[in-house]
């Protein structure tokens, strides 16, 4: 299974590069399924399309419309295939076989049924699939699975296929300790663990999504995430157990010297999402469960939450949560849908704040990560406004002025920094 990012097919050269690729693998002997992103910023221009012509698409029509990128790339990147004497055959999601909920903008798929894939690959034929779509069960309704769906689109596929592996092709050479974007120092991990890797994906990570990581776990399907632009290794996210294999095999690499696993994999930014506070919620059993009850009825996803201590004198508190910024009107407009029946007093809203995390299994074993985290953000002057943990993470809110230096600190204070700047060949992060 080979899935390929916007700036991987941008334009044309680049869908040649790709196609070329492809070959070479299914020429090499192996059979090759192929996923496919929207070209380059296509899905953003289909989203400022829509909101030019009506304020608040329909959820309905908007899938429609998006999954329009995706079917321009696989059509064009099938020509390309056939031009260098392949077949190839291209299918939309609902095509291919991917079963979703009727969610629409962020569909969940529930079956995968590739019967014509597999017969596309029992014909010698290399299948393309348009990625981050699929049809509803009930509603036979096209829709789509949330930004970065392709991942999750190639992960399920690959897992139904029973594939050896997936490879994620995006424009770095794999999972780095930072984004190199913003830290040119950040190193390449040569593997990381499923679970690191889901803390990595939620604390905002944009090279792999979080359903597709979660998938893979589920099937212990091993996913190799590299660039389309080298042939370098890039970096495998594997269970624990094949981890320390991998590890293993890279000690014998080196003649026995010992490799271990490092304690923190890396520090992450995430600038996208908004802060919501309601203020003066009566401080009484129930009154939490119905603020979060709310919010969940619109499907709203809540990261961190902070209640404050109640005040004596007037027996209130303030609940304090973070939430995608995509998702914060229409969690203002659930919150004051209940504010009667809760009787809390205002609702405030930031979205000028970043979330930083440090993400590492080593975390576990070995004590003072909190105390060097912390130092080390006193140090550049960064406030911290909220806190949240795991066994594995570390995160913080703060402003996003700050969330550059936060993340280069946090970078050097805990050794992460490589010798030679990393290679950023296109610069979408996908």
């Amino acid at each position: 299974m080979q899935k390929f990012g916007g700036s991987s097919v941008a334009d044309a050269d680049s869908i040649k590069r790709v196609a070329r690729r492809i070959v070479d693998t299914h020429e090499a002997g192996h059979e090759v399924v192929v996923v496919v992103s929207a070209m380059g910023d296509t899905t953003d221009d289909l989203i400022d399309l829509a909101e030019q012509v009506s304020p608040a698409p329909a959820a309905r029509e908007l899938d429609m419309l998006l999954t329009a990128g995706e079917r321009i790339s696989m059509a064009v990147l099938a020509m390309a295939i056939h031009d260098l004497g392949a077949e190839a055959r291209s299918y939309t999601g609902s095509q291919a076989g991917m079963i979703t909920d009727s969610a629409h903008g962020a569909a969940r798929i529930v079956n995968v049924t590739p019967g014509r894939i597999r017969a596309a690959l029992d014909d010698r034929a290399i299948p393309i699939v348009a990625g981050f779509q699929g049809v509803a069960h009930d509603t036979k309704d096209i829709t789509t699975l949330g930004r970065g769906g392709t991942d999750t689109t190639a992960v399920a596929l690959a897992a139904a296929l029973e594939a050896d592996v997936c490879e994620i092709y995006t424009d770095v050479d794999g999972v780095f300790t930072a984004d190199p974007r913003i830290v040119p120092r950040a190193r390449r991990l040569s593997s990381v663990t499923y679970e690191e890797m889901l803390e990595l994906a939620a604390a905002g990570a944009k090279v792999l999504h979080l359903r597709s990581v979660e998938y893979a776990r589920r099937f212990n399907l091993p996913i190799h995430v590299r660039s389309s632009f080298s042939a370098r290794q890039g970096t495998w996210v594997l269970s624990d157990q094949a981890q320390q294999d991998h590890i293993a095999q890279g000690t014998a690499a080196q003649g026995g010297t010992p490799v271990e696993q490092p304690i923190i994999s890396g520090t992450v930014a995430d600038t996208n999402d908004a802060k919501i506070t309601v203020v003066g919620v009566p401080d009484r059993p129930g009154e939490a469960a119905a603020i979060f009850t709310a919010l969940a009825a619109d499907s709203i996803n809540i990261d961190m939450i902070v209640q404050n201590v109640s005040a004596e004198s007037t027996g209130r508190t303030d609940v304090t949560f973070t939430c995608p910024q995509g998702s914060a009107a229409k969690a203002l407009a659930a919150l004051e849908n209940v504010r009667s029946a809760i009787g809390f007093t205002n609702l405030l809203f930031d979205d000028d704040i970043a979330k930083i995390s440090l993400v590492g299994a080593g975390m576990r074993s070995h004590p003072g990560v909190s105390a060097t985290f912390f130092s080390s953000l006193a140090e550049a002057g960064v406030n911290v406004e909220m806190i949240s943990t795991s066994e594995i993470r570390i995160s913080i809110v703060t402003r996003a002025g700050v969330a550059g230096d936060a993340v280069r600190a946090l970078h050097t204070a805990f050794g992460l920094d490589a010798d030679g700047e990393a290679v950023v060949y296109a610069g979408t992060g996908r």
